[in-house]
């Protein structure tokens, strides 16, 4: 879908439904999740430079800045294979990679539709370090709210058992400052660096496209780490194309 459009029909959206604000979500969180693009003593590409800059409101992270890798993902959060990738690949590549020093990973909001971003809205509204908390949650249980009759209602009270009120939700929906970073983000991934489909990674300034399985992620983490051809072969391509949504 045309990303002008999709960002259209999500301003006609944010407008038109309740929302919500900062709070807490139990338990999930980590510390270490906004940064400013600082690349550190890596040498780098102009290519990644442009890739390093973050939206208004900082990025999320997890991991060193100074890892030797650094993986940029876009991801709706209503993208089938986006939680596939989530579920079943990205565990792995935190246990071995980024929680081990070797991964500098950035998740960069990419919603393909009105619900996609109220989700992505609701997550920056826990905090910083409740963010990623957020996410997991919103991905695993991706077919409770994102794939019903009244996905809103079900999202706020998705946003009620992580500690918001209906008001705070509310305030969080409308808060023009959250939305224009995630709509921020979302442009300048696809007019500056071409992201159609979600998910689409760039790993050290190669772009991936897809929800490749582990053993395929690791084998081009693994070259990457050995210095490698940067132009490793690119993966078979699964991403969400479609408006998002729509289960496929």
């Amino acid at each position: 879908m045309n990303q002008n459009r999709v960002i259209a029909i999500a301003v006609v959206a944010v407008l038109a439904v309740a929302a919500l604000g900062y709070g807490g979500w139990r338990t999930f969180g980590h510390k270490d999740v906004v940064d400013t693009g600082s690349l550190g003593d890596k040498e780098v590409t102009a290519f990644e430079k442009e890739l390093a800059v973050p939206g208004p409101l900082g990025d999320m992270t997890l991991g060193n800045k100074n890892a030797p890798i650094t993986i940029y993902e876009y991801a709706s959060l209503t993208c089938s294979h986006c939680a596939e990738f989530s579920k079943d690949t990205f565990p792995l590549v935190k246990k071995n990679y980024i929680d081990t020093g070797k991964v500098y990973y950035v998740l960069r909001d990419f919603p393909f539709d009105p619900i996609a971003t109220a989700a992505f809205m609701l997550s920056h509204c826990a905090g910083p370090e409740r963010y990623f908390g957020f996410i997991e949650v919103l991905f695993a249980s991706q077919p409770q709210w994102a794939f019903v009759d009244t996905p809103m209602e079900a999202l706020k009270n998705l946003a009620k058992q992580g500690g918001f009120s209906e008001e705070k939700f509310e305030a969080c929906m409308k808060d023009q400052t959250v939305f224009n970073h995630v709509k921020t983000v979302a442009e300048r991934g696809g007019q500056k660096f071409g992201v159609r489909s979600t998910p689409t990674f760039f790993i050290n300034g190669e772009k991936i496209e897809g929800a490749i399985p582990y053993a395929d992620f690791d084998a081009v983490l693994k070259k990457k780490l050995s210095g490698g051809d940067k132009s490793a072969p690119a993966a078979p391509v699964s991403g969400e194309s479609t408006p998002a949504g729509q289960q496929q």
